[in-house]
């Protein structure tokens, strides 16, 4: 199962999101792997540390991609541990940002898929995290991914601009991808006491659209866990945030 973290609005959660429900995957006894496909490297972080220099890392795989080689390495190389069992990272790379557009021009969009399939038999379940835009990368991960996972974060603005990010994702899937699908909105930040973000969550359930359930709660809780490079699952397992992305990992399956 391949699953893609999207939104294209930043901060909304998306490394959060994926880094913690991988981890959980992986603590329950699944091989799990998360691919970085962000510049900004916030996943690579999480799971290895700020100053963790992982070699080699995607922009080493797309570099091969551009430049052919009679004999390229094998998509498992460009994989590397985490500190916890089961729970595999393709790092990011700040270098991923200048090869963007060379890899858009030269029409290399399905080499991420060709890569994940090449790794399908190593992996139960594979997550995807994405930059906060509808480029190469992200249209990669969709291209690749079996269901896609959209991060909310409860405001008007994030809300006008879920419909249109709906909308990409159906293109894709009509134009390269007819297995994937959205398979739900994930309601981050939540604050249960404030009248706007369950005004919204409360609208958009009304209009059918497939909003999961827990929704995630806002915790400083979240800061300390990306502070120690340690997902919350394994920073603490009973904390309420855990146990609402513990909730939310079982509904997904």
């Amino acid at each position: 199962m391949r699953r893609v973290v999207f939104n294209q609005k930043g901060g909304v959660g998306k490394s959060t999101i994926t880094c913690n429900l991988a981890a959980i995957s992986a603590e329950q006894g699944m091989n799990t792997l998360v691919v970085d496909l962000d510049p900004q490297g916030n996943s690579s972080q999480y799971l290895l540390g700020a100053t963790a220099t992982p070699a080699p890392t995607l922009a080493d795989f797309f570099d091969q991609v551009l430049n052919f080689k009679l004999n390229p390495r094998d998509s498992a190389e460009f994989v590397t541990p985490t500190p916890f069992p089961n729970l595999h990272l393709m790092p990011s790379h700040p270098d991923l940002e200048d090869l963007q557009g060379k890899l858009e021009s030269r029409y290399k969009i399905y080499k991420l898929r060709e890569a994940l399939e090449q790794l399908a038999g190593r992996y139960d379940r594979i997550w995807i995290d994405t930059p906060p835009a509808l480029a190469f990368f992200t249209r990669s991960a969709l291209i690749a991914a079996d269901r896609c996972l959209i991060p909310f974060d409860c405001d008007d603005f994030s809300r006008r601009a879920l419909y249109t990010l709906m909308e990409n994702v159906q293109e894709i899937r009509f134009d390269h991808n007819r297995g994937l699908s959205v398979e739900g909105i994930i309601v981050n930040q939540f604050q249960s006491r404030a009248s706007l973000p369950r005004r919204i969550v409360d609208e958009l359930d009304q209009e059918g659209l497939p909003v999961l359930k827990p929704y995630l709660s806002a915790s400083v809780k979240i800061r300390e866990s990306h502070g120690h490079s340690t997902p919350m699952i394994h920073l603490d397992p009973r904390h309420k945030v855990t146990r609402e992305y513990l909730e939310l990992h079982a509904a997904l399956g």
